[in-house]
Parts: C-alpha cells; sequence; structure tokens
C-alpha cells in the first residue's frame, strides 16, 4: 500500500502527535509499504530527518486559548495541494487531528483516495474550550463529511467527535517503540531520592501543583531531588515559584532529546506527571512503564482510561496537594509496593507495543481500501 500520513503540527519539535506518526511511518516502511509524512514546513530542518516528508506551507507557532501552543499551518497553496495528491496518488490517507486547520481540510478537498482520520487531543471541559468547540466545529463537520473511516486514540479523544457524528469510532491506542527504553527493575530507591517530570511547562501540565507537593515531601525528606525536563510558556514562572518557595535540589533542564529522555527515566525513583486537564491518552507514562519506573499520575480522564488494574494507585488529584505528596511518598518508601508496580507495568505496556499497534492500522487500512476504494463517500 502507498500510504500517506498527514500531521499538521511542526516535524521539527516534539509533541505526541508528531512521534507517533514518525514512528508509524518507519514501522510501515519496515512492513514494505510505501509511507510517506505530508506536513508543513518548519523554519529549521536542518536538523531533522526529511526522507520521506512532502512538505505543504509553512509552520508557524500559534498560541491557543486553552493555555497550549500548537504550530502548524494555516495557509497552504490550493495549487501546490492538488499537484501533491495527483503526483503521489496514495491509496490512503491518514489523517491525525484532522480537526486542526488548515491542512488535512485542503488535501480532503483534493483527495482520491481512502480517507482515514485519527483524533488525539482530549477537549477541556472549560468555558474557553467550548467557545473554542463553537469555532471549530462547523469546521470539523465539513472534515467528517469526507473520511471514510475514524479513529481515535481513547475514549476521552473520541468524546468530542463522538458528539458531532453517529458514525462508528475505531480506538486504537498510542504505542511506544519497548526496545528503546533502558529497565534497571529495581525496587529500592537511590540517593537522592530522585522524581523525575518530563513534558511541556504549561498550565494544563500542573507543575505549580508537583512543587507544592515536593515542598511537603522536601520537609520531611532531606535526601531528595525533583528533576524537571521540558520546556514551555510557564518555565519563568515556575522557576521563579522554585526560587519563591525556596525549594531544595529542583533542576530545571529545559527540551532534552531521546537520549537524555531515556537516561532520565532509568535513573528516575519516581515518575511524575501532574497533569490536571487536555489529556487523551498518556505516552508519558508509558515510556515510564516500559523503563520500570514507579509513577504518580493526575487522575485526568486521559490519564484514567490509560493506567488500569494496579496502575490505579498511581492516580491521584494534583490539586489535592497533601493527598498527591501521600501518594508519592508511599510510591517512594513501598518497596514491596513497587515490585508490585512495577511487574505489573510490565507485562501490561507490552500491548502498547508499536508491532501491536501499526498492525491494527494496516487491518483497518486494508478493511477500509476494501470497503471504499470504488465508492465516494456518503453521509
Amino acid at each position: 500500500m502507498k500510504i500517506g500520513l498527514v500531521c499538521p503540527y511542526n516535524v521539527a519539535r516534539g509533541g505526541g502527535v508528531q512521534e507517533i506518526v514518525g514512528s508509524l511511518r518507519q514501522h510501515l516502511a519496515n512492513d514494505g509499504h510505501i509511507a510517506k509524512i505530508i506536513t508543513s514546513q518548519p523554519r529549521d530542518v536542518s536538523n531533522i530527518d526529511t526522507s520521506g516528508m512532502i512538505f505543504l506551507g509553512r509552520a508557524i507557532d500559534v498560541r491557543w486559548p486553552t493555555h497550549t501552543t500548537a504550530s502548524f499551518s494555516p495557509s497552504i497553496s490550493f495549487e501546490a495541494v492538488e499537484q501533491m495528491v495527483e503526483a503521489e496518488k496514495f491509496d490512503i490517507l491518514h489523517f491525525h487531528e484532522p480537526w486542526v486547520p488548515a491542512l488535512s481540510r485542503q488535501i480532503l478537498s483534493h483527495s482520491q483516495s481512502v480517507n482515514i482520520g485519527t483524533f488525539h487531543a482530549k477537549v477541556p471541559e472549560t468555558i474557553v474550550s467550548r467557545t473554542l468547540q463553537r469555532v471549530v466545529t462547523p469546521y470539523l463537520r465539513l472534515v467528517l463529511k469526507d473520511l471514510h473511516e475514524i479513529t481515535a486514540v481513547s475514549e476521552s479523544a473520541a468524546e468530542y467527535v463522538s458528539s458531532l457524528t453517529d458514525r462508528p469510532i475505531q480506538l486504537i491506542p498510542n504505542g511506544i517503540d519497548l526496545t528503546r527504553y533502558k529497565t534497571s527493575g529495581r525496587g529500592k530507591v537511590g540517593s537522592p531520592k530522585t522524581i523525575v517530570y518530563i513534558g511541556r511547562l504549561e498550565q494544563r501540565k500542573g507543575l505549580k501543583y508537583l512543587l507544592e507537593a515536593y515542598q511537603i515531601l522536601a520537609e520531611k525528606e532531606i535526601d531528595l531531588a525533583l528533576i524537571i525536563a521540558g520546556d514551555g510558556p510557564d518555565r519563568e514562572k515556575l522557576e521563579l515559584l522554585v526560587h519563591d518557595m525556596n525549594l531544595p535540589n529542583v533542576t530545571f533542564l529545559g527540551y532534552v532529546n531521546d537520549e537524555t529522555k531515556f537516561e532520565l527515566l532509568s535513573r528516575a525513583d519516581l515518575f511524575c506527571s501532574p497533569a490536571i486537564y487536555g489529556e487523551s491518552f498518556g505516552i508519558v507514562l508509558l515510556e515510564a512503564m516500559a523503563s520500570g519506573v514507579v509513577t504518580v499520575a493526575g487522575d485526568n480522564p486521559g490519564y484514567t482510561g490509560l493506567m488500569q488494574e494496579i496502575g490505579t494507585l498511581s492516580l491521584a488529584n494534583p490539586k489535592d496537594t497533601s493527598e498527591f505528596a501521600r501518594r508519592m511518598k508511599l510510591l517512594l518508601d513501598e518497596e514491596k509496593l513497587r515490585l508490585l508496580w512495577q511487574k505489573w507495568a510490565h507485562s501490561y505496556v507490552k500491548q502498547f507495543s508499536y508491532n501491536n499497534i501499526v498492525r491494527q492500522y494496516e487491518q483497518l487500512y486494508r478493511k477500509a481500501l476494501k470497503k471504499h476504494a470504488s465508492s465516494k463517500i456518503t453521509v
């Protein structure tokens, strides 16, 4: 099969959707398919591998009302899109986050391929987000009319789109490459007890609550360290908060590459992701599982949907900082509980191997081709 993977975000920057699209392309190619990424061109492509990529338009940064920063192309030449579609003749066009303007819509308007859409994001339940939905909803309804099949990475990610259509939505979760992670299998904590956060530094990630919980622990634990890896609009504010709270042994690393991320996870005693909203899945939690590092996470719907069975021990409300701190201390100090969690995670995470996830997409592609290749979509 010849497959085009449409990514609306800046591929030169880190992000869950970009990582999934890149890994999906690589695994599809390994399975003998022709797979290309269709995306907007970043300002600087010198630091990324552009093989297998088709650039349409240029990526710009846009600050969303939901307190996060997106990077995508708002305008692309219709002529360039038409030429690309005609030249490539994809069997499948797979649109990731197709509600994001305007790349997916412009390609869909010219597509003669079988069109599949995957929804990744969880729309927060806030007044601002509901206002945003009123703007996006008419646009998304137009997009849905041109999609032959719809998928989502979780129930949380499917919630918004399911309110706009009665068509079935197939759930195919995100995945990771399990071979890339270093697992220590340790139950005992090191010295100092090291807590690690990796991710964007923005409001929805709940970092201020992690700092408040860390303050509670640091008042009782002398041998304690917190490492914060990642960048974002709230970095300066968070660094000032650490100073004002006089928190000991807190280190901001800024953006880290994959190798550094894997090393941080392999050395961490506890991984914390205190996100309060906007999470549809939780790739960072899969990465922690794959590394064998015990985790405490926010009880948002996306994380709750992922962390099942023993994994529910990891969930706590970050805004209740006393309870969040107690959960962190429990999973730092109780060796038998840590070993139980690690045993569960080692088994549970295997279902999210890219080998399994790509196989599900391949089955969907074949089914969709058989069903829709010779007919136009009707809704």
